[in-house]
């Protein structure tokens, strides 16, 4: 059903066809999979493999998160369904003797995360002394969640003459100087503009107190016009604590985040996919690389805490073209998160204050200059896969209240 090229696509393909090295930005929904999954297909058709060869793949490509790995792998079959080229997805968090099964039998395309991989290199079932192209997708994420320590001993094992792709959805200097250490005289594809590209997306702030998100969040779901919605949250117990109040309500949903099973979080998703239920809740595990159709708002039941992750939540929406929206959900202990957001985006987010729950303190609390160089107190913030990440945070006085 594809018949025009995206401008990822258009930009990538014919580069990639030509075995160069690429560096590019661009977001989710921009049909980044298949602007370097179409390339690698026609490549290894063209020159097969003669024989098998157990737990040694000709391409591998890198996803930080098992979501991401799983619905590239899904991209795969689709794509190479009629070929004659074999793949198998590899990340943590299940058994891996079934992994181990699939990469006896022999493997052209490896999708993995970089955790689980590594653990199968040790133990000797994988061996990458034949990649002919590395694919490293959404860079920034890796780089976020500490695995580029990872990322480089895996690149060790990998022959120096490859075809790499480096993807990622935002490509600061520092981002930039990373790609460049893995790839050699790339071509540049940069599909994400100056600001984020979120004019699609209808957005709005609401004021609110911290005790009435429940009661809010409840009343927005009454309109028909959320048909589907991701709802997100910072912490994990918050994701439950959502869930139950939205179940009580009547309102039918599930939840995901770290603490689930892999089994659980595959069949939670797919039930999402299917509609079987309207309403996702979720913690910023889910924020990037999902690909789920049809979502129709992106509701921030906490605002994330960096500004960077508010762009990535909202681009659940409005994918392939489609508009959305995305409400976001504002108390007064977090409105240095909203100047952040604000910030990055260039512009502020539209407030609606005619709601019932409105909060005026909220609204007008004043926050103090945004603080620059070398000062502030640091804190570890958890991440979903366990490990810290440090960030900057304001002083703020403490209420005697």
């Amino acid at each position: 059903g594809y018949e025009t090229p995206t401008p990822v696509q258009e930009q990538c393909i014919p580069h990639l066809l030509e075995g160069r090295d690429l560096v590019g930005s661009a977001q989710t929904g921009t049909g980044k999979t298949a602007a370097f999954t179409l390339p690698l297909l026609q490549r290894l058709t063209k020159a097969p493999r003669r024989t098998s060869k157990k737990g040694t793949p000709r391409a591998l490509i890198l996803a930080p998160t098992r979501e991401l790995a799983a619905q590239i792998g899904e991209s795969i079959y689709t794509y190479a369904r009629f070929l004659r080229l074999s793949h198998t997805i590899i990340y943590g968090g299940v058994s891996q003797s079934g992994q181990v099964k699939s990469l006896a039998r022999g493997v052209d395309i490896l999708v993995a995360t970089p955790g689980r991989l590594l653990d199968l290199i040790k133990q000797g079932f994988i061996h990458l002394g034949e990649v002919e192209v590395l694919i490293l997708d959404e860079g920034d994420r890796m780089l976020d969640m500490g695995f580029m320590p990872d990322v480089r001993r895996i690149l060790s094992h990998i022959p120096a003459g490859r075809q790499t792709m480096f993807f990622s959805a935002t490509m600061p200097p520092k981002m930039e100087a990373l790609a460049r250490t893995m790839v050699r005289d790339p071509v540049r594809v940069d599909i994400t503009p100056d600001r984020p590209a979120v004019e699609k997306i209808e957005q709005k702030v609401l004021f609110v107190g911290k005790r009435d998100k429940d009661a809010l969040l409840v009343s927005l779901l009454r309109d028909p016009r959320i048909n589907k919605a991701i709802i997100f949250t910072q912490m994990k117990h918050a994701a439950n604590r959502v869930i139950k109040k939205l179940h009580s309500a009547g309102v039918k949903g599930e939840a995901i985040h770290g603490n689930k099973t892999q089994a659980a979080r595959t069949k939670t998703l797919d039930g999402f996919r299917r509609n079987r239920f309207r309403v996702l809740v979720a913690t910023d595990v889910a924020a990037r690389g999902l690909d789920v159709d049809d979502i129709t708002h992106v509701i921030n039941y906490d605002l994330p805490i960096e500004a960077e992750t508010y762009v990535h939540r909202i681009g659940r929406t409005a994918r392939a073209g489609a508009g959305g929206s995305a409400i976001s959900f504002c108390c007064a202990e977090d409105r240095a998160y909203l100047r952040d957001i604000e910030q990055l985006l260039g512009r502020p987010v539209p407030a609606e204050i005619e709601h019932a729950y409105h909060c005026e303190r909220a609204l007008t609390c004043t926050l103090p200059p945004p603080k620059s160089g070398g000062g502030g107190k640091r804190r570890p913030v958890p991440r979903e896969k366990g490990r810290f990440t440090l960030h900057r945070t304001r002083s703020r006085k403490r209420s005697r209240s």
